[in-house]
């Protein structure tokens, strides 16, 4: 399953450089998880590093996506497999 940033992001910006595929993104008031980018950090590390470092614990499952660790996993590899 995807991640999402809610309403109660205070736009720090700790998350963005720890996302590995690029998936957060800064929009108006608050930052962004594209889902299609989004793969919890499966294929590079065992937990998702924007929430381990989140201070007001912001980021949660999207419930639009949900996606087994499988298909986290080969949208990981489709994403490295992809030029940028």
């Amino acid at each position: 399953m995807a991640l999402m940033i809610i309403d109660t992001c205070v736009n720090c910006a700790v998350c963005e450089p720890e996302c590995p595929n690029g998936a957060i993104s800064e929009a108006e008031s608050i930052y962004v998880i594209d889902p299609d980018k989004c793969t919890e950090c499966v294929g590079y590390f065992t937990a998702s590093q924007c929430i381990d470092v989140c201070p007001v614990e912001c980021i949660v499952p999207n419930p639009q996506r949900t996606e087994t660790r499988e298909e986290l996993q080969r949208k990981f590899e489709v994403l490295l497999a992809s030029p940028s």
